[in-house]
């Protein structure tokens, strides 16, 4: 029975949807599908965060002149097995896609190929990109930086971002491995869905301005779009719960997509609302397994420890153990079958972008 909150869509049309609002905004057909399918990809998985309730934020940034509609995309240094990329404040989805195009072409002539971005925006989910390696039995990889949301250990003010790290591994027979994580407790995506759901946030996801835990979705925002005091804290929360150790990981993230490409980083890059270009930093990669060992054999041994994993000890009152990605790649069937709920919320965001754009809205 559908939840009164929500709308279900078909995905193809959801898809079909965000095109034409794209297209709208000058961005080229093609363009327009690539961007369109990640928003789409993210809300098939149950990463609604940053699905399609992101394009009215990406509007917006195309209809103020923020974001360049047709992307430009100028490598600036290349080798056999890597790529330097200025994006030139283009759609980040679209850059993003090419250039992890680019690095499984050199992955397949040099074994290894990585990209590393300057002057880009918001990609999604960082997870789309590392597995369209897996198509050609490759480890993918991506990460990206992020405005200013995440308060370093023993600290207070919102100095770094929610810096996701994503890697996607084939298997034979299993799922592929897909890890797609924020290097915070969680991203502000999820605190954005929390609000609109009005959801208490978990002790140990942010705190306030005074450092104490903050337990409400609009008291984070407040935080980190206002009074930049408190915020997200990283991946495992305070000091005494190992909380260094995700701060550790999101200054890696800055370090090797803002500091190696030379784009912005920690409190530099830009916000959604800020006019001038983000500038975000990504960094993408493939990797061709046959260099280290026979690929077929690659993913027989990784069935065989995914299985044996899944096949361990369970806790009490529990009956599965998951690899990672798995969860999502079972969401993705379902919701391709049955539609995508949408929070009834951001169908009429869609609704009104609709009628802003002049584009039929048939969701």
């Amino acid at each position: 029975m559908q939840n009164s909150e929500e709308r279900v869509v078909e995905a193809n049309r959801l898809k079909e949807f965000c095109a034409n609002v794209l297209r709208k905004l000058k961005v080229p057909h093609e363009e327009a599908e690539i961007t369109a399918d990640i928003l789409v990809s993210a809300d098939l998985r149950g990463i609604e965060s940053h699905g399609v309730s992101r394009l009215p934020r990406y509007a917006k940034r195309l209809m103020n002149g923020w974001i360049r509609p047709e992307a430009k995309i100028t490598v600036r240094r290349e080798t056999p097995v890597s790529l330097l990329i200025d994006a030139e404040n283009s759609l980040g989805q679209v850059v993003a896609y090419r250039a992890m195009e680019r690095c499984i072409e050199k992955a397949e002539k040099s074994h290894l190929g990585f990209a590393s971005i300057t002057n880009g925006n918001h990609i999604g989910i960082a997870g789309y990109y590392a597995m369209m390696a897996l198509k050609e039995n490759m480890i993918g990889l991506c990460m990206t930086n992020a405005w200013p949301l995440v308060v370093p250990t023993f600290g207070i003010e919102p100095i770094l971002g929610t810096n996701p790290i994503a890697f996607a591994i084939p298997a034979k027979h299993e799922h592929p491995f897909v890890l797609d994580m924020a290097t915070s407790v969680a991203p502000i995506g999820k605190m954005e869905v929390y609000r609109r759901h009005r959801k208490p946030v978990p002790a140990g996801w942010a705190i306030d301005e005074k450092g104490d835990p903050a337990l409400d979705a609009e008291t984070v925002m407040r935080c980190v779009y206002k009074s930049k005091r408190g915020g997200l804290l990283p991946l495992g929360g305070l000091e005494e719960t190992a909380g260094y150790k995700g701060y550790g990981l999101s200054l890696l993230v800055d370090i090797l997509t803002g500091i190696l490409s030379g784009a912005a980083y920690g409190p530099h890059v830009g916000t959604p609302e800020d006019p001038k270009p983000s500038n975000i930093g990504i960094f993408v990669g493939a990797i061709d397994v046959n260099a280290f060992t026979p690929v077929d054999e690659f993913r027989e041994r990784m069935d065989i420890m995914i299985n044996s994993i899944k096949a361990s000890v369970k806790a009490k009152g529990q009956d599965r153990i998951y690899i990672h990605g798995e969860r999502e790649w079972e969401l993705e069937k379902q919701h391709r079958k049955t539609g995508i709920p949408l929070y009834i919320k951001v169908w009429e965001s869609l609704r009104d972008l609709a009628r802003q754009v002049n584009v039929e809205f048939a969701l």
